[in-house]
């Protein structure tokens, strides 16, 4: 159906895919695997005209094709769901839906209500149980995922590439997704997938084809291959997760909660969080599980102080009550948030690693110091290895993996007592994964007290000491690491 041959694209000072072949069959899930910074995004922006220069060829069923721009890929039946949301928030579904694309009556005005029928008919295909006019920024980021996929199915196009398309899903919308995946390839559609998820490519790939380092290194059917193989050719070795060794620790509370309360957003008289107690100790890593909607994000949130008005709780550092009624009370208290969307809210894309990491230490009053930010920026490229040609490189240019270490760097450069971790991996590979695994564990063992939201069960068994677990604003369960399995956590979450 589509073909990629012997296609090689450079941007100044990186080349980021070299002679890649690629075969991508119909009623096929076709599954491009690598680490971030493969190369897999910059081929499905080539796929997509976002990128008409490279050298090589593309076929669509067998002629060669060379898009200009995103609309005539469109037009030629090739639809991509996004990783980054691609929605405008005051927007609402329809409107985003039809975007460019609305239907109107013969004296040229927009056919709302037909607009809305069509709208409807595709949120329950998804099974998304909202209205149509609802707006963007009222829907969780899997709701909004999911009509990053209604946008496709829209188009009714033939080839339909989903770029993470279930990184911020429940398992619940993950299967939904599945179902639907099922459903296009029975039509004959072209399904490609991209995932770090081993479990999920395991159970929807036909075929694979791995890229490593803008190569093509491997294909071949999914059935013949297995999990340590494909990581294997992924990494170039032997990738191995490690579970954190836990001790009983006897230090005293470095952070302790209590009666935790936030009213809702939208709903009168209804909390979004109700009576929440715990405490981390000095060094110690908590981890927070739950489903989606479960106030997982909304703890965090509160705890760093964005949500003064609405919430109320007595909070102690070190045995001493502290008030923090916003982010800047907060950061002075030490206590430094890692937010779930790293592109959005934990850095500014277009500015350099070095400007970023020193976002959180700028001085409120004065001169700024360039030479000792690229002093300090150079020091935490060392400490967490991330790969970046130089601390002037723009944050834009960085594989997931290391964008996310330059939102670590920035946060530990306030040298913080506790850090919150709100999906500190979501959309990287097993491999930048298991470098943040091991800095995360090397900081509680350095005495950094660690409040870890993750909705991956495993990451949660992996990293944590105790484990939290909520449901419905509260917390349900806790449980000692050592005594915490899929099947406790998920029984207790729901």
């Amino acid at each position: 159906m589509l073909e990629a041959i012997n296609i090689s694209k450079e941007f100044p000072g990186v080349k980021a895919l070299s002679q890649v072949n690629i075969v991508f069959y119909p009623a096929k899930v076709n599954a491009i695997l690598g680490e971030n910074g493969a190369g897999k995004s910059t081929l499905l922006k080539i796929l997509t005209g976002v990128y008409p220069e490279y050298a090589g060829e593309i076929r669509l069923n067998g002629q060669p094709v060379k898009f200009k721009t995103i609309k005539e890929a469109q037009q030629a039946g090739i639809a991509i769901i996004h990783q980054e949301l691609n929605l405008i928030s005051q927007l609402n579904i329809t409107e985003n839906l039809f975007l460019g694309r609305e239907t109107v009556n013969a004296f040229g005005l927009p056919e709302t209500e037909k607009m809305h029928r069509k709208a409807q008919e595709l949120l329950e295909k998804l099974q998304l149980n909202v209205s149509p006019k609802t707006l963007i920024q009222e829907l969780k980021i899997g709701e909004q995922q999911l009509v990053e996929i209604a946008k496709a199915l829209l188009t009714n196009a033939q080839i339909i590439l989903m770029d993470e398309p279930t990184s911020a899903l429940t398992d619940k919308e993950i299967t939904d997704l599945h179902r639907i995946i099922g459903e296009l390839k029975r039509e004959g559609k072209t399904i490609v997938y991209i995932s770090h998820k081993m479990d999920e490519l395991f159970k929807i790939v036909d075929r694979y084809t791995v890229l490593r380092d803008g190569r093509t290194i491997d294909a071949g059917e999914m059935s013949q291959t297995n999990e340590q193989e494909l990581i294997r050719k992924m990494v170039g070795r032997e990738v191995q997760i490690t579970k954190k060794e836990t001790s009983d620790s006897v230090a005293n509370a470095m952070l302790k909660v209590e009666k935790l309360t936030l009213k809702h957003p939208s709903l009168k008289n209804k909390n979004m969080l109700q009576d929440i107690s715990f405490e981390v100790k000095k060094g110690e890593i908590v981890g927070i599980f739950g489903l989606m909607g479960a106030g997982r994000t909304e703890l965090l949130e509160t705890i760093f102080g964005t949500h003064p008005s609405e919430s109320h709780f007595i909070l102690e550092i070190e045995g001493e009550r502290r008030q923090v009624r916003s982010p800047k009370e907060a950061i002075q208290n030490g206590i430094a948030f890692v937010t779930e969307d790293r592109k959005s809210e934990g850095l500014v894309l277009g500015m350099s690693v070095a400007e970023n990491i020193s976002l959180t230490t700028l001085p409120e009053f004065g001169v700024l110091n360039a030479a000792k930010d690229k002093t300090n920026a150079q020091g935490y490229i060392k400490q967490l290895n991330i790969k970046t040609p130089s601390e002037n490189q723009a944050c834009v240019n960085l594989s997931g993996g290391n964008q996310q270490k330059v939102v670590l760097a920035k946060w530990l450069a306030t040298h913080p007592k506790i850090l919150l971790l709100d999906e500190p991996t979501r959309g990287i590979d097993i491999n930048a994964k298991n470098e943040i695994y091991q800095l995360v564990k090397k900081m509680a063992k350095e005495g950094l007290s660690i409040l870890l939201v993750s909705s991956e069960i495993p990451e949660i068994l992996a990293l944590s000491d105790r484990i939290l677990v909520m449901a419905e604003g509260k917390i349900k369960a806790s449980l000692q690491a050592g005594e915490a399995d899929e099947d406790t956590l998920l029984k207790a979450a729901i």
